[in-house]
């Protein structure tokens, strides 16, 4: 098993930053992705970003292209998530979740929330 830990959400006003962190430990040497996932209100978890944890590729939701920026921390076993120019639509809780063989776990962190206020 993997434990994941997010930190990093808070409250925010629109056009501002934050910096959401995600350290794995236990089965972290087979990781092949890891990446963010996030539940709004009354909504299912949705993918954001995600990156290949061998060749730092990344990939977004359209939704936050252009604002949002994943990257990782191989020695720390850490990934984070860059996010500005927030939007109040961007308010959700935040996953971590880690990929086996190019395959998403169903391995889950106790989530951060995000809140951007209008």
């Amino acid at each position: 098993q993997v434990r994941l830990v997010e930190s990093g959400g808070g409250l925010v006003q629109a056009g501002g930053s934050l910096r959401l962190s995600c350290a794995a430990s236990g089965r972290t040497s087979s990781m092949t992705h890891m990446g963010w996932f996030r539940q709004k209100p009354g909504k299912e978890r949705d993918f954001v970003a995600g990156i290949n944890w061998g060749s730092g590729i990344s990939d977004y939701t359209d939704s936050v292209k252009g604002r949002f920026t994943i990257s990782r921390d191989s020695d720390k076993n850490t990934v984070y998530l860059q996010m500005s120019s927030l939007k109040p639509e961007d308010t959700a809780v935040y996953y971590c979740r880690v990929a086996y063989i190019n395959v998403w776990s169903d391995f889950w962190g106790q989530g951060t929330q995000v809140t951007v206020s209008s």
